[in-house]
């Protein structure tokens, strides 16, 4: 399908944001006016620029308050749309966005906005340009598409459509079903954003919050099925208007924006085979089907000094499987739990999560998508006897790998040597990763995970911490066989890196959390203290008797309880930005201790403290 992208949702000039485009495989752009006025370049020259890039210039955007005004107001409107019909001539654009008047309308009435709506599409026309006329959620008096459009029908000019706004139109509730009765051919253009489901004024909302497909509350599938359904034939364009977008690099977004057009297409195409239909268009295309991962592969930890992890993973019951044949790397492995020691270019660093590695159910169909979703892929040198192992590098630096499933133990183990064989203990498998998320690329990273990988967003919280309110967003797949906590760092954190408790930690599912947290204190373990008056508060909650709530207390065991089940769960604490968490799930607990989580934090942050 024909994508595009307005210019307001990147950073840096307006010939940046126009390269920008191009490299990421936008077919054009919608030019934002106030990039164009800013801009040194002429009319002339960014229409040049725009040809040689291979660029369409699809819409200028915005005009506002034009309809529901007094005549003598309208006379000041139709001089202000000449001059910038004039200026769209220059470009070689023939479509303006005309939004719904917020400001100057003092007319509440239909037929009038139609009839300035229709001298404004004659005055266009003498310039080859056409208007699309769109409800803003927050206008005057006109804010839903359905009236917008009975106004365009009452104009009855063929220079005269609509512009629909999936925020415009999904932020205020409407049905968007009733878009199946526009002609397609009076829906001149489509822009589409996603957002958070949030409680604040629309225009705020709008203004700073806006998100690229997938990585909001929006159900955008939906939405555009119903545009596409109406016979509409023109790009999907994305107008996002984001704080964080406008201060990241123009590139990087460019090409997260564009990976979220084509998982949205992949989703429509998905929905019609679903459907057993044809697509609504026949340029619909499909990303290469890929299963989400079956499990965890692996984790890999890299740090110039990996010896206390070892330790750490020794008192907790894993085997030392042995040290690659060519690189400073060792495997370590309890059940199907797999961890990969990495002290290869670490110098300096810290242990910390650098990879992760999934099992998939076909490696070479993963590969494909993630191609065709232009995800960066990660290289190591590897030797000609070494099994391949691909992987794109996420957008917080963490590597993400795949290989086949298989009721075997993976080839690439072979390739560790003078080890011990895995034997069988509490530990069976990796439960979650959880990983520290900057800032600037929460979203990106969601919507990384969520098109490579098909995990699913499961919604979020927000943690206390002693430095600053934690913001946790879940991601798994439908089975639960992968779940991906990931976590923002509040700005003090952020600034102090994997400082003040907050950080990244690999959770370990094993049979008997009680029993693995007395024998690994027997073998060493350092678990994380937590405080008595957690207990306290624990048996007034829950009411467990006196002999549990001491066991756990005894053995620094957390515990929580929802209508499904159980998890009980404890730390073990190394040196460098991971932690270690083992957990036991009863019956259908699918949670992750929440409640827990202000207290781990503190306790973490007071070890640090006083390391």
């Amino acid at each position: 399908m024909k994508t595009s992208i307005a210019t307001v949702c990147l950073s840096g000039t307006l010939t940046e944001k126009l390269h920008a485009s191009a490299e990421a495989g936008f077919d054009g752009v919608e030019i934002f006016e106030p990039d164009l006025v800013a801009a040194p370049e002429s009319p002339e020259e960014v229409r040049a620029l725009a040809m040689r890039l291979g660029l369409t210039l699809d819409l200028y955007q915005p005009m506002r308050d034009v309809e529901g005004v007094s005549e003598e107001q309208f006379a000041d409107v139709l001089r202000r749309a000449e001059a910038k019909f004039a200026l769209m001539h220059r470009l070689g654009m023939d479509l303006v966005l005309c939004c719904s008047n917020v400001a100057t309308a003092t007319l509440d009435d239909d037929e009038v906005s139609a009839s300035q709506l229709r001298r404004l599409g004659q005055l266009a026309e003498g310039y080859g340009v056409r208007i699309a006329y769109e409800a803003l959620a927050w206008g005057r008096f006109v804010d839903d598409y359905r009236r917008a459009w009975r106004i365009v029908q009452l104009a009855d000019h063929p220079a005269v459509g609509v512009c629909l706004d999936s925020f415009h139109v999904l932020s205020k509730g409407h049905d968007p079903s009733g878009i199946e009765q526009i002609p397609g051919e009076k829906i001149f253009f489509l822009q589409l954003a996603d957002a958070p489901a949030l409680e604040m004024d629309v225009l705020s909302w709008s203004r700073h919050h806006r998100l690229f497909p997938g990585e909001g509350d929006f159900d955008l599938r939906r939405f555009v099925g119903h545009v596409l359904r109406a016979g509409y034939t023109g790009p999907l364009s994305l107008e996002v208007f984001n704080d964080t977008f406008r201060q990241t690099d123009a590139r990087q977004t460019a090409v997260h924006a564009r990976r979220s057009l084509r998982w949205l297409e992949d989703a429509l195409a998905q929905e019609a085979a679903a459907d057993g239909a044809a697509s609504a268009r026949d340029d619909v295309r499909p990303l290469t089907p890929a299963a989400p991962p079956t499990s965890f592969d692996f984790v890999e930890i890299k740090a110039e000094d990996t010896s206390h992890v070892e330790a750490m993973l020794l008192a907790a019951g894993f085997t030392r499987r042995g040290r690659h044949r060519t690189k400073p790397v060792v495997l370590w492995s309890a059940g199907e739990a797999r961890v990969i020691l990495n002290e290869q270019h670490a110098r300096d660093l810290a242990p910390h999560v650098a990879a992760v590695g999934f099992a998939v159910a076909d490696a070479a169909a993963q590969t494909a998508r993630a191609r065709e979703l232009r995800t960066p892929f990660a290289y190591r040198r590897a030797h000609a006897s070494e099994e391949t192992l691909v992987a794109v590098t996420a957008p917080d630096g963490t590597e993400v790998y795949w290989y086949g499933a298989s009721e075997d133990e993976p080839a690439w183990t072979a390739e560790f040597v003078d080890g011990d064989p895995t034997t069988e203990g509490e530990v069976t498998s990796i439960d979650h990763v959880s990983l520290t998320q900057p800032w600037q690329v929460i979203d990106e990273t969601v919507l990384f995970y969520r098109a490579a990988f098909s995990l699913e967003p499961a919604g979020g919280t927000d943690v206390a911490s002693p430095r600053g309110l934690v913001q946790s967003r879940v991601l798994r797949t439908p089975d639960r066989a992968i779940r991906m906590p990931l976590n923002v760092a509040p700005p003090i954190v952020a600034e102090r890196g994997a400082g003040s408790g907050l950080t990244q930690h690999v959770a370990f599912r094993c049979r008997d959390a009680v029993s693995l947290a007395r024998e690994g204190r027997g073998r060493g373990l350092d678990i994380l203290s937590i405080p008595a008056n957690y207990y306290e508060d624990l048996q007034a909650r829950f009411d467990l008797p006196d002999d549990t709530i001491a066991e756990l207390r005894s053995l620094n065991v957390l515990y929580d309880r929802d209508a499904t089940g159980e998890y009980l769960h404890f730390y073990a604490s190394a040196p460098g930005r991971a932690f270690w968490e083992f957990v036991e799930r009863r019956s259908g607990y699918d949670g992750f201790g929440a409640l827990n989580a202000p207290v781990r934090l503190a306790a973490q942050d007071s070890g640090r403290n006083h390391a």
